[in-house]
């Protein structure tokens, strides 16, 4: 029998890394194909866009009126930069949820993940996503023939949401598409951390320590934690004044450990001289994304729905 190969680092409970450079992970590798999901009468398939793939979905035919087009929403999945992936059954039944409630074009982003690719790959891919679409998706039938350029959204959980507020800052700078805005951002339990704890983690010593072995694991910066990437209010970071559109909504649940955060980027936006519409939603007694993984709760489908609505 062979020797079991030595672990080089543990990320739980996310990924092993063995010294031969081999990463296992514990979570984020289960697929599903993409196609007409029954429940949601929502249309899906893969779609490669230069660099990073996505999934993109559209509501069915009879569902929608002639000539009717709809909304469209860029998604960044979650997984601390690391994990999952678009086709991972939890993020493709979300989409086709959301998809269906708010009557829109979603397109979700599979960016590349650490530790085989640390940060920025994961703003880069993004952010090419984003161009391409804010390009009119050429070449693609169905926002070419579907998609309202005038409605677009971008939104993300966890890791993902942090990845909406880096694309926002750099979106205003663009102008690819003179008719196209981003109408909307949608942070759902956003991602964000700093070096001096602030709130509950102030006793939460166990999964503080876990989420900044986390952050410093797909970005080894000399910043540490105060890395503008992940630190949104720290010297050197970019205003949030210059969030690139007029309508914020951010979610935040009060278990979670990032809640704090999260809350404190709402504070910020609206103290700071951007001009807009911010909205926070705190969902009592629900850890983070629990919307994903307890999505049939009643809470998950308040969530859904307001995020829905936001969108439509």
């Amino acid at each position: 029998m062979a020797l079991s190969k030595e672990v080089s680092q543990d990320i739980f409970p996310y990924l092993r890394i063995y010294t031969d450079g081999t990463v296992e992970r514990y979570a984020g590798t289960e697929v599903t194909p993409p196609g007409f999901d029954s429940q949601t009468r929502v249309l899906s398939k893969d779609i490669s866009i230069i660099s990073p793939s996505a999934r993109i979905y559209r509501p069915h035919d009879d569902s929608i009126t002639s000539n009717q087009k709809l909304p469209v929403l860029i998604y960044f999945h979650g997984g601390a930069f690391c994990i999952a992936s678009p086709a991972e059954p939890i993020y493709h039944r979300l989409m086709n949820q959301v998809a269906s409630l708010a009557k829109a074009i979603v397109v979700s982003v599979d960016y590349r993940l650490a530790p085989e690719n640390p940060l920025p790959a994961a703003y880069e891919d993004s952010w090419a996503a984003l161009q391409w679409i804010l390009g009119g998706g050429r070449g693609e039938p169905w926002l070419e023939e579907y998609a309202d350029f005038e409605r677009l959204f971008l939104s993300g959980d966890s890791a993902g949401a942090n990845i909406t507020h880096h694309l926002s800052l750099r979106v205003k700078k663009c102008d690819l598409r003179p008719n196209t805005k981003v109408k909307g951002i949608a942070m759902i339990h956003p991602y964000f951390w700093g070096k001096d704890p602030i709130g509950n983690e102030v006793g939460d010593t166990i999964r503080r320590a876990m989420v900044e072995k986390w952050w410093m694991f797909v970005c080894p910066s000399d910043k540490g934690c105060d890395d503008p990437y992940i630190n949104p209010f720290v010297d050197g970071a970019p205003s949030l004044k210059c969030v690139g559109s007029e309508n914020v909504i951010i979610f935040v649940a009060e278990k979670d450990i990032l809640c704090d955060r999260g809350k404190a980027y709402y504070d910020n936006l609206v103290k700071s001289e951007w001009q807009g519409n911010a909205e926070i939603v705190e969902t009592q007694g629900e850890d983070h994304v629990f919307h994903i993984f307890n999505p049939d709760c009643e809470n998950a489908h308040a969530l859904i729905k307001r995020w829905a609505s936001f969108i439509s």
